[in-house]
């Protein structure tokens, strides 16, 4: 079956993550549903990254402008933050082991940096949902404004290979870091970002 055509059927494009890329803007995108091979699948392939010397996005790199959207759905503009003081991003869901892995580094570096850099926790749209979300953060709190990519805007502009994928920018909107996985220096990245 694989990437076969079935007359009269649009096949969409499979962009990182899996999510379904949409050929005409506004349509939605299709979900997948994540299972143990699809999460060993992540982990695997979050593993073969830690051996190449670039991940995502280019360091000196500037991002397009994005427009996500909060648990309400209501849009959200990254340039509020992006352009005018550090920002992390990481892409993240509730169902990844490596995110949960990596979440006490962005805790410390968001206690150690507090508001001077804006943290977002960039949710994407794989096998969850605003209302899975907030489920989960009534029981878990988060170091910083967690924002719905369910179209994978953002997933497609910062080039998010996986799940745990964290970017850090300068004050100029400039990339300084990529990593993926459990072990980033995440208070390193974020010191070089102000510094």
């Amino acid at each position: 079956m694989g990437s076969e055509k079935i007359p009269g059927r649009a096949h969409p494009r499979r962009g990182a993550l899996g999510l379904a890329v949409p050929s005409r803007p506004g349509r939605p995108s299709a979900r997948r549903p994540v299972g143990p091979s699809l999460i060993a699948l992540s982990i695997a392939f979050t593993s073969a990254l830690h051996a190449q010397d670039q991940i995502g996005l280019a360091v000196g790199s500037t991002p397009p402008a994005v427009t996500l959207e909060d648990l309400d759905g209501k849009p959200v503009d990254l340039t509020q933050w992006i352009g005018k003081k550090p920002v992390l991003l990481e892409f993240w869901a509730t169902w990844c082991p490596l995110c949960k892995a990596l979440l006490p580094r962005v805790e410390a570096a968001k206690v150690a940096h507090g508001d001077e850099v804006e943290f977002l926790i960039v949710a994407v749209g794989v096998n969850q949902s605003p209302r899975s979300i907030r489920r989960y953060l009534d029981k878990h709190a988060m170091p910083g404004t967690v924002l719905w990519d369910g179209k994978g805007a953002a997933v497609r502009a910062f080039e998010a290979p996986t799940t745990s994928y964290v970017v850090v920018l300068d004050r100029g909107g400039r990339v300084v870091y990529t990593g993926v996985g459990e072990e980033q220096d995440v208070e390193a990245a974020v010191s070089k970002a102000k510094g």
